[in-house]
Protein backbone atom coordinates (compact mmCIF):
# COMPACT_ATOMS: atom_id res chain seq x y z
CA UNK A 1 0.00 0.00 0.00
CA UNK A 2 1.16 3.43 -1.39
CA UNK A 3 1.51 6.70 0.29
CA UNK A 4 -0.59 8.52 -2.02
CA UNK A 5 -3.17 5.40 -1.68
CA UNK A 6 -2.79 6.14 2.40
CA UNK A 7 -3.34 9.75 1.94
CA UNK A 8 -6.68 9.25 0.01
CA UNK A 9 -8.23 6.94 2.47
CA UNK A 10 -7.15 9.24 5.29
CA UNK A 11 -8.99 12.13 3.84
CA UNK A 12 -12.08 9.93 3.06
CA UNK A 13 -12.11 8.93 6.64
CA UNK A 14 -11.62 12.71 7.82
CA UNK A 15 -14.45 13.90 5.45
CA UNK A 16 -16.86 10.79 6.18
CA UNK A 17 -17.95 12.83 9.86
CA UNK A 18 -16.75 16.81 8.38
CA UNK A 19 -18.07 17.99 11.93
CA UNK A 20 -16.33 15.56 13.92
CA UNK A 21 -13.11 16.04 12.43
CA UNK A 22 -13.34 20.15 12.77
CA UNK A 23 -14.33 20.18 16.30
CA UNK A 24 -11.11 18.06 16.80
CA UNK A 25 -9.12 19.77 14.86
CA UNK A 26 -10.36 23.30 17.64
CA UNK A 27 -7.67 22.66 19.32
CA UNK A 28 -4.48 22.61 17.36
CA UNK A 29 -6.32 25.78 15.75
CA UNK A 30 -6.84 27.45 18.51
CA UNK A 31 -3.52 26.60 20.37
CA UNK A 32 -1.35 27.56 16.81
CA UNK A 33 -3.53 30.89 16.16
CA UNK A 34 -2.71 31.91 20.15
CA UNK A 35 1.00 30.58 19.66
CA UNK A 36 1.69 33.25 16.67
CA UNK A 37 -1.06 35.94 17.97
CA UNK A 38 0.79 36.04 20.94
CA UNK A 39 4.56 35.86 18.96
CA UNK A 40 3.57 38.26 17.13
CA UNK A 41 2.29 40.94 19.55
CA UNK A 42 5.04 40.42 21.94
CA UNK A 43 7.67 41.34 19.21
CA UNK A 44 5.37 44.62 17.83
CA UNK A 45 5.21 45.60 21.61
CA UNK A 46 8.89 45.18 21.29
CA UNK A 47 9.59 47.17 17.95
CA UNK A 48 7.65 49.71 19.36
CA UNK A 49 9.65 50.57 22.32
CA UNK A 50 13.00 50.07 20.53
CA UNK A 51 11.29 52.78 17.91
CA UNK A 52 10.41 54.71 21.53
CA UNK A 53 13.94 54.45 22.96
CA UNK A 54 15.16 55.56 19.29
CA UNK A 55 12.81 58.28 18.84
CA UNK A 56 14.19 59.91 22.37
CA UNK A 57 17.38 60.29 20.84
CA UNK A 58 20.82 58.58 19.67
CA UNK A 59 23.05 56.75 22.64
CA UNK A 60 20.99 59.32 24.80
CA UNK A 61 21.22 59.74 28.79
CA UNK A 62 19.48 62.27 30.91
CA UNK A 63 21.13 64.19 33.57
CA UNK A 64 18.61 65.81 36.04
CA UNK A 65 18.91 68.19 39.18
CA UNK A 66 18.03 66.63 42.45
CA UNK A 67 15.11 67.45 44.57
CA UNK A 68 14.85 70.68 46.73
CA UNK A 69 13.71 70.51 50.30
CA UNK A 70 13.19 73.98 51.79
CA UNK A 71 11.32 74.59 54.97
CA UNK A 72 9.64 71.39 55.42
CA UNK A 73 8.71 71.69 51.30
CA UNK A 74 10.32 68.69 49.42
CA UNK A 75 10.10 69.56 45.56
CA UNK A 76 10.26 67.00 42.69
CA UNK A 77 13.51 66.09 40.72
CA UNK A 78 15.06 68.25 38.91
CA UNK A 79 14.15 71.46 41.53
CA UNK A 80 16.94 71.92 42.68
CA UNK A 81 19.54 74.62 41.79
CA UNK A 82 22.64 72.82 41.38
CA UNK A 83 22.57 71.70 37.85
CA UNK A 84 24.35 74.78 35.87
CA UNK A 85 24.75 75.44 32.12
CA UNK A 86 28.47 75.22 33.18
CA UNK A 87 27.90 71.42 34.29
CA UNK A 88 26.74 70.92 31.12
CA UNK A 89 29.29 72.46 29.34
CA UNK A 90 32.64 70.52 31.49
CA UNK A 91 30.74 67.03 30.63
CA UNK A 92 31.16 67.76 26.55
CA UNK A 93 34.75 69.56 27.08
CA UNK A 94 36.00 66.70 29.73
CA UNK A 95 33.48 63.28 29.64
CA UNK A 96 35.84 61.94 26.36
CA UNK A 97 32.98 59.44 25.82
CA UNK A 98 30.17 62.31 25.50
CA UNK A 99 29.76 63.57 21.54
CA UNK A 100 27.65 66.25 22.20
CA UNK A 101 24.77 67.75 25.27
CA UNK A 102 21.85 70.64 25.22
CA UNK A 103 20.07 71.80 28.79
CA UNK A 104 16.87 71.39 28.71
CA UNK A 105 14.03 73.71 30.24
CA UNK A 106 10.60 73.39 30.45
CA UNK A 107 7.81 75.69 30.53
CA UNK A 108 4.34 76.51 30.32
CA UNK A 109 3.18 79.00 27.61
CA UNK A 110 0.59 80.84 25.93
CA UNK A 111 1.20 81.74 22.34
CA UNK A 112 -0.57 84.42 20.28
CA UNK A 113 -0.54 84.90 16.10
CA UNK A 114 -2.86 87.32 14.83
CA UNK A 115 -6.39 86.00 16.15
CA UNK A 116 -5.30 83.04 16.91
CA UNK A 117 -3.87 81.82 20.32
CA UNK A 118 -2.66 77.89 21.68
CA UNK A 119 -1.64 77.09 25.06
CA UNK A 120 1.39 74.77 24.54
CA UNK A 121 5.18 74.02 26.45
CA UNK A 122 8.55 75.43 25.73
CA UNK A 123 11.11 73.52 25.33
CA UNK A 124 14.43 75.33 26.00
CA UNK A 125 17.53 73.81 24.28
CA UNK A 126 20.57 74.63 22.40
CA UNK A 127 21.38 74.37 18.71
CA UNK A 128 22.85 70.85 19.45
CA UNK A 129 19.08 68.96 20.43
CA UNK A 130 18.01 68.06 17.00
CA UNK A 131 21.25 65.94 16.51
CA UNK A 132 20.51 64.47 20.07
CA UNK A 133 16.90 63.63 20.34
CA UNK A 134 17.42 62.61 16.23
CA UNK A 135 14.44 65.00 15.32
CA UNK A 136 15.13 67.40 11.97
CA UNK A 137 13.48 70.49 10.84
CA UNK A 138 10.99 70.25 8.05
CA UNK A 139 11.05 73.32 6.85
CA UNK A 140 13.43 76.53 7.84
CA UNK A 141 16.36 75.97 10.45
CA UNK A 142 16.73 75.41 13.80
CA UNK A 143 18.45 78.11 16.19
CA UNK A 144 22.61 78.75 15.83
CA UNK A 145 24.78 78.88 18.66
CA UNK A 146 24.68 82.58 18.37
CA UNK A 147 21.06 82.62 18.98
CA UNK A 148 21.80 80.47 21.86
CA UNK A 149 24.74 83.03 23.28
CA UNK A 150 22.70 85.88 23.01
CA UNK A 151 19.83 84.77 24.12
CA UNK A 152 17.71 85.44 21.08
CA UNK A 153 14.34 85.90 20.67
CA UNK A 154 13.63 83.04 17.73
CA UNK A 155 12.12 79.45 17.44
CA UNK A 156 11.26 76.35 15.81
CA UNK A 157 7.36 75.28 16.39
CA UNK A 158 6.07 71.41 16.39
CA UNK A 159 3.25 70.39 13.56
CA UNK A 160 0.34 70.49 15.90
CA UNK A 161 1.81 74.55 16.80
CA UNK A 162 1.73 75.30 13.12
CA UNK A 163 -1.63 74.13 12.05
CA UNK A 164 -2.98 75.94 14.99
CA UNK A 165 -1.63 78.76 14.70
CA UNK A 166 -0.73 79.36 10.96
CA UNK A 167 -3.60 77.74 9.09
CA UNK A 168 -2.83 78.02 4.97
CA UNK A 169 0.17 80.05 6.49
CA UNK A 170 3.80 79.37 6.06
CA UNK A 171 5.15 79.78 9.58
CA UNK A 172 8.74 80.99 8.73
CA UNK A 173 9.36 84.51 9.15
CA UNK A 174 6.68 85.14 11.04
CA UNK A 175 6.44 86.73 14.29
CA UNK A 176 4.33 85.42 17.08
CA UNK A 177 3.73 85.98 21.31
CA UNK A 178 5.19 83.72 23.75
CA UNK A 179 3.81 85.26 27.27
CA UNK A 180 3.33 88.66 25.12
CA UNK A 181 7.35 88.65 23.87
CA UNK A 182 7.67 88.66 20.23
CA UNK A 183 9.28 85.73 18.75
CA UNK A 184 10.41 84.85 14.88
CA UNK A 185 9.73 81.56 14.02
CA UNK A 186 12.93 79.92 12.21
CA UNK A 187 11.70 76.85 11.38
CA UNK A 188 9.14 74.00 11.69
CA UNK A 189 10.08 70.36 12.65
CA UNK A 190 9.57 67.12 11.41
CA UNK A 191 6.62 65.05 12.72
CA UNK A 192 6.87 62.94 15.38
CA UNK A 193 3.13 61.79 16.29
CA UNK A 194 2.17 60.53 19.97
CA UNK A 195 4.48 58.98 22.13
CA UNK A 196 3.89 55.72 24.07
CA UNK A 197 1.94 57.39 26.92
CA UNK A 198 -0.21 59.41 24.30
CA UNK A 199 1.31 62.64 24.79
CA UNK A 200 1.42 64.80 21.18
CA UNK A 201 5.12 65.38 20.78
CA UNK A 202 4.42 68.47 17.98
CA UNK A 203 2.82 70.18 20.49
CA UNK A 204 5.33 72.26 21.23
CA UNK A 205 7.79 75.38 20.91
CA UNK A 206 11.82 75.13 20.47
CA UNK A 207 13.54 78.22 21.94
CA UNK A 208 17.18 78.69 22.85
CA UNK A 209 17.30 77.50 26.71
CA UNK A 210 19.16 80.99 28.05
CA UNK A 211 16.06 82.81 26.21
CA UNK A 212 14.23 80.67 28.67
CA UNK A 213 16.04 80.88 31.34
CA UNK A 214 16.60 84.87 31.72
CA UNK A 215 13.30 85.52 29.70
CA UNK A 216 10.69 83.25 30.55
CA UNK A 217 11.88 81.82 33.88
CA UNK A 218 14.24 84.33 35.62
CA UNK A 219 16.54 81.27 36.76
CA UNK A 220 20.32 80.25 36.49
CA UNK A 221 19.85 76.59 36.96
CA UNK A 222 19.01 73.88 34.51
CA UNK A 223 16.45 71.30 35.37
CA UNK A 224 17.84 68.76 33.36
CA UNK A 225 20.15 68.08 30.06
CA UNK A 226 20.25 65.67 26.74
CA UNK A 227 23.56 64.20 26.58
CA UNK A 228 24.53 61.81 23.34
CA UNK A 229 27.17 59.73 24.05
CA UNK A 230 29.47 58.47 21.29
CA UNK A 231 28.25 54.99 20.87
CA UNK A 232 25.67 52.73 22.46
CA UNK A 233 28.42 50.94 23.90
CA UNK A 234 29.53 53.91 24.91
CA UNK A 235 26.83 54.93 27.29
CA UNK A 236 27.67 53.33 30.47
CA UNK A 237 31.14 54.62 30.05
CA UNK A 238 29.72 58.11 29.89
CA UNK A 239 26.94 57.59 32.73
CA UNK A 240 30.20 56.77 35.24
CA UNK A 241 32.45 59.83 33.43
CA UNK A 242 29.18 62.02 34.18
CA UNK A 243 28.96 61.15 37.37
CA UNK A 244 32.40 61.06 38.66
CA UNK A 245 32.74 64.72 37.11
CA UNK A 246 29.87 66.42 38.50
CA UNK A 247 31.10 64.56 41.83
CA UNK A 248 34.16 66.63 41.70
CA UNK A 249 32.61 70.13 40.90
CA UNK A 250 29.84 69.87 43.41
CA UNK A 251 32.34 68.91 46.14
CA UNK A 252 30.08 66.16 46.88
CA UNK A 253 32.83 63.67 49.42
CA UNK A 254 33.08 60.11 49.06
CA UNK A 255 29.74 58.11 51.06
CA UNK A 256 27.70 61.69 50.29
CA UNK A 257 24.48 61.42 48.40
CA UNK A 258 24.66 62.70 44.76
CA UNK A 259 22.36 66.20 43.91
CA UNK A 260 21.52 65.04 40.60
CA UNK A 261 20.83 62.05 38.40
CA UNK A 262 22.08 60.45 35.37
CA UNK A 263 19.20 58.11 33.66
CA UNK A 264 20.40 55.62 30.65
CA UNK A 265 18.19 55.08 28.27
CA UNK A 266 20.07 51.93 26.90
CA UNK A 267 19.23 50.41 30.41
CA UNK A 268 15.35 50.98 29.68
CA UNK A 269 15.50 49.81 26.67
CA UNK A 270 17.20 46.78 27.72
CA UNK A 271 14.58 46.38 31.06
CA UNK A 272 11.63 46.58 28.19
CA UNK A 273 12.77 44.60 25.52
CA UNK A 274 13.64 41.73 28.88
CA UNK A 275 10.33 42.34 29.95
CA UNK A 276 8.63 41.85 26.40
CA UNK A 277 10.72 38.72 25.82
CA UNK A 278 9.66 36.71 29.39
CA UNK A 279 5.72 38.28 28.64
CA UNK A 280 6.27 36.70 25.19
CA UNK A 281 7.44 33.38 26.43
CA UNK A 282 5.02 32.83 29.10
CA UNK A 283 2.07 33.80 26.99
CA UNK A 284 3.25 31.47 24.03
CA UNK A 285 3.43 28.69 26.88
CA UNK A 286 0.15 29.07 28.04
CA UNK A 287 -1.51 28.75 24.06
CA UNK A 288 1.33 25.88 24.07
CA UNK A 289 -1.26 24.14 26.37
CA UNK A 290 -3.59 24.64 23.65
CA UNK A 291 -1.53 22.43 21.50
CA UNK A 292 -1.27 19.43 24.28
CA UNK A 293 -4.86 19.92 24.65
CA UNK A 294 -5.82 19.44 20.89
CA UNK A 295 -3.52 16.44 20.84
CA UNK A 296 -5.43 14.67 22.89
CA UNK A 297 -8.51 15.55 21.55
CA UNK A 298 -7.05 13.67 18.24
CA UNK A 299 -6.07 10.34 20.87
CA UNK A 300 -9.32 10.49 21.77
CA UNK A 301 -10.89 10.33 18.50
CA UNK A 302 -8.69 8.52 17.07
CA UNK A 303 -9.56 5.68 19.48
CA UNK A 304 -12.89 6.03 18.69
CA UNK A 305 -12.14 5.62 15.00
CA UNK A 306 -10.08 2.18 16.04
CA UNK A 307 -13.19 1.26 17.59
CA UNK A 308 -15.68 1.96 14.96
CA UNK A 309 -13.61 0.65 12.03
CA UNK A 310 -12.41 -2.25 13.85
CA UNK A 311 -13.97 -4.67 11.53
CA UNK A 312 -12.57 -2.93 8.57
CA UNK A 313 -9.06 -3.63 10.03
CA UNK A 314 -9.85 -6.96 10.38
CA UNK A 315 -11.31 -7.43 6.68
CA UNK A 316 -7.72 -5.71 5.60
CA UNK A 317 -5.74 -7.87 7.41
CA UNK A 318 -7.72 -10.47 6.19
CA UNK A 319 -6.75 -9.60 2.67
CA UNK A 320 -2.92 -9.25 3.38
CA UNK A 321 -1.99 -6.11 4.76
CA UNK A 322 0.38 -5.86 7.31
CA UNK A 323 0.37 -4.56 10.91
CA UNK A 324 2.70 -1.48 9.74
CA UNK A 325 0.33 -0.73 7.07
CA UNK A 326 -2.28 -0.37 9.44
CA UNK A 327 -0.07 1.60 12.28
CA UNK A 328 0.74 4.47 9.00
CA UNK A 329 -3.16 4.28 8.00
CA UNK A 330 -4.01 5.33 11.57
CA UNK A 331 -0.95 7.48 12.42
CA UNK A 332 -1.11 9.48 8.74
CA UNK A 333 -4.42 10.14 9.28
CA UNK A 334 -3.57 11.95 12.89
CA UNK A 335 -0.76 13.84 11.40
CA UNK A 336 -2.98 15.22 8.20
CA UNK A 337 -5.67 15.92 11.09
CA UNK A 338 -3.30 17.57 12.90
CA UNK A 339 -1.59 19.69 10.27
CA UNK A 340 -5.09 20.78 8.36
CA UNK A 341 -5.59 22.50 12.22
CA UNK A 342 -2.10 23.77 11.98
CA UNK A 343 -2.81 25.19 8.88
CA UNK A 344 -5.86 26.97 9.58
CA UNK A 345 -4.50 28.18 12.75
CA UNK A 346 -1.51 29.95 10.88
CA UNK A 347 -4.20 32.39 8.75
CA UNK A 348 -6.45 33.04 11.98
CA UNK A 349 -3.19 33.47 14.24
CA UNK A 350 -2.07 36.05 11.06
CA UNK A 351 -5.36 37.68 11.27
CA UNK A 352 -5.60 37.92 15.26
CA UNK A 353 -1.91 39.32 15.00
CA UNK A 354 -3.24 42.13 12.86
CA UNK A 355 -6.49 42.76 14.42
CA UNK A 356 -4.28 42.89 18.09
CA UNK A 357 -1.45 45.17 16.37
CA UNK A 358 -4.12 47.80 14.78
CA UNK A 359 -6.25 47.64 18.20
CA UNK A 360 -3.13 48.65 20.26
CA UNK A 361 -1.36 51.09 17.19
CA UNK A 362 1.64 48.65 16.72
CA UNK A 363 4.20 47.10 14.36
CA UNK A 364 2.52 44.55 12.68
CA UNK A 365 5.24 41.48 13.21
CA UNK A 366 4.69 37.95 11.64
CA UNK A 367 7.48 35.78 13.00
CA UNK A 368 8.24 33.12 10.34
CA UNK A 369 10.16 31.36 12.68
CA UNK A 370 6.73 30.86 15.49
CA UNK A 371 4.71 30.01 12.42
CA UNK A 372 7.34 27.05 11.64
CA UNK A 373 7.29 25.66 15.61
CA UNK A 374 3.51 25.95 15.31
CA UNK A 375 3.69 23.89 12.23
CA UNK A 376 6.12 21.71 13.65
CA UNK A 377 4.82 21.48 17.03
CA UNK A 378 1.37 20.87 15.70
CA UNK A 379 3.07 17.41 13.59
CA UNK A 380 4.27 16.24 16.23
CA UNK A 381 1.49 16.23 18.63
CA UNK A 382 -0.35 14.21 15.57
CA UNK A 383 2.61 11.56 15.60
CA UNK A 384 2.81 11.39 19.48
CA UNK A 385 -0.59 11.60 20.14
CA UNK A 386 -1.76 9.59 16.99
CA UNK A 387 0.92 6.48 17.62
CA UNK A 388 -0.83 4.54 20.26
CA UNK A 389 -4.24 4.64 18.69
CA UNK A 390 -2.48 3.67 15.00
CA UNK A 391 -0.41 0.96 17.82
CA UNK A 392 -3.66 -0.44 18.83
CA UNK A 393 -5.14 -1.04 15.59
CA UNK A 394 -2.13 -2.65 14.42
CA UNK A 395 -2.17 -4.75 17.23
CA UNK A 396 -5.93 -6.33 16.78
CA UNK A 397 -6.12 -10.03 16.66
CA UNK A 398 -7.70 -10.13 12.54
CA UNK A 399 -10.09 -13.25 13.36
CA UNK A 400 -11.65 -10.79 16.68
CA UNK A 401 -11.84 -7.49 14.50
CA UNK A 402 -13.77 -9.64 11.92
CA UNK A 403 -16.11 -10.90 14.52
CA UNK A 404 -16.65 -7.39 16.01
CA UNK A 405 -19.95 -6.27 15.98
Amino acid sequence: MNLPSILKVAFRELARNKARSMLTMLGIIIGVASVIAMVGLGQGAQRQVEEEIASMGTNMLVVFAGSRKTRGWHGGIGTSPTLTPEDIDAIVRECPAVALASPNVTAPVSLIFGNQNWTTRAEGVNDKYPQIRNWPVASGQFFTEGDVHTAARVCVIGQTVAEQLFPGLDPVGQTLRVRNLPFRVVGVLSERGQNQWGRDQDDVIMIPYTTAMKKLLSITYIPRAYISAISPRATFIAERQITELLRQRHHIRPGQEDDFGVHNLTDIAEAAEETNRILTLLLSSIAGVSLIVGGIGIMNIMLVSVTERTREIGIRMAVGARTRHVRLQFLIESVVLSLIGGLLGIFLGIGVSFALSGMFNWPRLISPLAIAMSVAFSVAVGVLFGYYPAHKAASLDPIDALRYE
